[in-house]
């Protein structure tokens, strides 16, 4: 089965609005680094995937404050949430508390090679119409073990504007991806 799909434009500014093409966002930033800390798990305090977030916002020039949404890995295990919340945490400081987050894995299933994309392409749709998606079937995050921030439980969210988003990403043998997406600024 492969349905789920999305098709992502990469091009520069000049070349889109040369063709009149409708730009939803431009890829700021990107991040990746490996833990190695185990063949399936993340390590325990979120170290590879907050030092791949971190990067990919100073490669992006977006400070944490700018991020409004994040489309988490979001594999809804214990032990992922914990360790990507930490990570978020750690990347993102007070502003990881001011953002939206949700896992669109919850809707379409793990994707495996294909999630990372498929996830990207929903950041920049989330920009340009600024509706986050929900994390459906998310009734009660474990506040208790570290899970405390918004992530957006059921119902999609519409808000006025989304400055910034972040994907990120996490594969077998620790390894992990980040990217920053910001909204694109008519010249």
């Amino acid at each position: 089965f492969d349905k789920d799909r999305a098709v992502l434009c990469l091009e520069t500014e000049e070349h889109a609005l040369a063709r009149g093409a409708e730009i939803y966002c431009e890829l700021a930033g990107f991040g990746a680094s490996c833990d190695a800390h185990h063949i399936t798990a993340p390590h325990p305090e979120g170290r590879g995937l907050a030092a791949a977030i971190s990067q990919a916002l100073k490669t992006g020039g977006v400070s944490p404050d700018e991020i409004d949404y994040v489309n988490a890995h979001g594999t809804s295990t214990p032990y992922n949430d914990r360790f990507e919340t930490m990570a978020l945490k750690k990347a993102l400081g007070d502003a990881a508390y001011d953002c939206k987050i949700s896992s669109t894995k919850s809707v379409m299933g793990h994707t495996l090679a294909g999630a990372g994309g498929l996830e990207a392409a929903v950041c920049a749709k989330v920009i340009k119409t600024g509706v986050i998606p929900p994390t459906v079937n998310l009734d009660n995050p474990d506040i208790e073990d570290g899970c405390d921030l918004d992530y957006t439980p059921r119902e999609s969210v519409t808000m006025d504007r989304v400055r910034a988003a972040i994907s990120d990403n996490l594969g077998f043998g620790g390894h992990n991806a980040a990217l920053v997406f910001r909204e694109h600024v008519k010249p």
